[in-house]
C-alpha cells in the first residue's frame, strides 16, 4: 500500500472513527357491456383497443349529450360511439377533438390530459377525482343501450385488454461476500455506489442486502467485478470520482432556521391540519441533504449542536447527481430493486425499493409514466383509497419530505398508481407500501429528472 493510500486512510478512519395508493376510482362499480358496434375513440381519434376495467373510469356526459368514459385524474379515456358514426373517423382533429365540446376552461396536454400540472406545482399525487374532472360535466348513469348484451360473444368487437408480463432477468452478478470492515469502509463502499448512480439507500456505514443488490447492479451495467473487500481499490475510485467520501459542512443559518415542524402525526387528519409536510429537525433535514441515515450522521457528530450556524459537521459527501435520459424503467418485486435503462438498453441506475404489499399489491406487465410532479400534496379519501385510522372523510396533506409520498411523485397509466419519494427512507427495501413503488427522496428525484412522460415501466414479479 502506497504512503498516499495509507495517509487517506488514516484521515478516513480518523473521521468514521466515532461512527396510496392502490385505489379504485370513486363512480358506479361498472360502466357496463358495451354492445357489439361500439367503438372506444381517444381524445387522439384513435379507436381504443382495449375495454377499461370496472372501476378504472366514470361515466359521463358531455354538453352534447354523448357518453364519455373519465378515469380517476381526470383523463378523458375515450368516448363512445357506434362504428361508422360520424366522428370515429375523425383522426385529423388530433388533440382537440373535445375543444369545443364542454373542455375548453381546462388545460389539456396530449400525454397528460386534463387539469395537469407541471414539474413542481403542487399536485394531487393520489386525487380526488372532484379536484381535477372537466368543468361543465355532469355525471349519470349510463343509457340503457349501453348495458350488458344477452350474448357475450357481442364483446368480440373490443377485444380484452392483453396483459403481458415481462420474462424474469438473468440473475445478476453475484457480489463477493464482505468480510470483516470497519464502518468507515463501508461507507466508503456506499459512497462509491451512490455516486455512480447504483443507490444503497440511506448510507449508514453498514453492510445490508440493500448494499449487495447494489453492488450486484454496478456489475451488470458496468461488466466489472467489485470487491468490496479493496478498500484501496474503492478509495482510488473514490478519488476519480469525486473525492473523498466524507467532508466538512458548516450548518448555515438558513440551515438552523427551517421551516420545521415540531413532530408529524401518524393521523391524517392531524396531517392535513398541517401547513406543510416539513423535516422535524436540523438533523433530519441534514440527512436527507446528504443521502444519510440520521442516527449515522449523529454518531459522526458526537455532542454537535446542530441548531446553531455556524458549527462545522462531517458529512456524506454523495456527489452529483446522475443524468442521462431513461427509456425504460424494471420495478423487480422480487428483488425489491428498480432499474433505469436508457434508448439502447443499457443499464445506467439501480434504486432500492419497496415495491407493493400482500393487501394491496403493485401491478404485473406493463405500464407508461402519465405525470411527473415535484414536491406533490396528496388527497386520502377513505372510498378509493386505503383506510387509515378513523379517518372516513376525504383529507388533502400539503406538500413535503414528511408526506406519504415524500417529495416525488411519478404517475403511471396505471390509474392510482405511481413510483415516489417516502417520509422514512431507511425503511426502504425492507417494508411494504400501499401497492405502489416507493424509493428514497433523493432517488426519486434523481429518477425524476432522468424520466418524461411515455417512459416504459415493467413490472417483474
Amino acid at each position: 500500500m502506497t504512503l498516499a493510500f495509507k495517509t487517506r486512510l488514516a484521515i478516513f478512519a480518523a473521521l468514521g472513527a466515532s461512527t396510496l395508493c392502490a385505489y379504485q376510482a370513486k363512480a358506479q362499480d361498472s360502466f357496463g357491456r358495451l354492445p357489439a358496434d361500439a367503438v372506444l375513440v381517444t381524445p387522439q381519434g384513435d379507436i381504443l383497443d382495449y375495454v377499461p376495467e370496472s372501476g378504472e373510469v366514470q361515466a359521463m356526459r358531455d354538453r352534447r349529450g354523448r357518453t364519455v368514459l373519465v378515469d380517476s385524474f381526470g383523463n378523458v379515456v375515450a368516448i363512445v360511439m357506434r362504428n361508422g358514426s360520424a366522428g370515429v373517423s375523425r383522426r385529423q382533429n388530433n388533440v382537440d377533438v373535445y375543444s369545443n365540446q364542454g373542455f375548453e376552461n381546462e388545460a389539456y396536454d396530449p400525454n397528460r390530459g386534463y387539469g395537469f400540472s407541471e414539474p413542481g406545482d403542487v399536485t394531487g399525487s393520489i386525487p380526488d377525482f372532484r379536484e381535477v374532472a372537466p368543468q361543465d360535466v355532469e355525471r349519470q348513469e349510463l343509457p340503457s343501450n349501453l348495458q350488458a348484451p344477452a350474448d357475450e360473444n357481442d364483446m368480440a368487437a373490443l377485444p380484452p385488454e392483453e396483459e403481458t408480463t415481462p420474462q424474469r432477468q438473468t440473475t445478476l452478478p453475484p457480489a463477493i461476500a464482505v468480510t470483516k470492515k470497519s464502518s468507515a469502509e463501508i461507507t466508503a463502499l456506499q459512497v462509491f455506489l451512490d455516486r455512480e448512480g447504483f443507490s444503497p439507500g440511506v448510507i449508514d456505514g453498514k453492510m445490508g442486502s440493500n448494499v449487495t443488490k447494489a453492488i450486484e447492479a454496478w456489475q451488470q451495467a458496468t461488466g466489472e467485478t467489485l470487491d468490496p473487500n479493496n478498500t484501496e481499490d474503492i478509495l482510488e475510485r473514490l478519488r476519480l470520482n469525486g473525492g473523498m467520501p466524507i467532508t466538512s459542512y458548516e450548518i448555515t443559518a438558513a440551515d438552523a432556521a427551517g421551516p420545521y415542524v415540531a413532530s408529524i402525526p401518524e393521523d391524517y387528519a392531524h396531517k392535513a391540519a398541517l401547513p406543510h409536510l416539513s423535516f422535524t429537525s436540523t438533523t433530519e433535514m441534514l440527512g436527507e441533504k446528504f443521502h444519510m441515515d440520521e442516527a449515522y450522521l449523529r454518531e459522526l457528530n458526537p455532542g454537535v449542536d446542530f441548531t446553531v450556524p455556524g458549527s462545522t459537521i462531517k458529512v456524506i459527501n454523495p456527489g452529483h447527481t446522475k443524468k442521462g435520459k431513461v427509456a425504460r424503467i424494471v420495478a423487480d418485486k422480487v428483488r425489491k430493486q428498480v432499474f433505469a435503462y436508457d434508448d439502447a438498453g443499457s443499464l445506467i441506475a439501480a434504486y432500492p425499493a419497496t415495491i407493493g404489499s400482500s393487501d394491496t399489491p403493485s401491478p404485473s406487465g406493463t405500464v407508461q409514466v402519465d405525470r411527473i410532479a415535484f414536491d406533490p400534496s396528496y388527497t386520502y379519501n377513505p372510498k378509493i383509497n386505503f383506510k387509515q385510522g378513523e379517518n372516513d372523510k376525504v383529507l388533502t396533506l400539503q406538500p413535503g419530505p414528511n408526506g406519504p409520498v415524500g417529495t416525488m411523485w411519478i404517475a403511471l397509466s396505471k390509474p392510482t398508481y405511481g413510483i415516489h419519494g417516502t417520509p422514512e427512507p431507511s425503511k426502504i427495501g425492507k417494508t411494504q407500501s400501499h401497492g405502489c413503488v416507493r424509493l428514497t427522496n433523493w432517488d426519486a428525484r434523481e429518477l425524476g429528472k432522468m424520466v418524461s412522460v411515455g417512459t416504459v415501466v415493467e413490472f417483474l414479479d
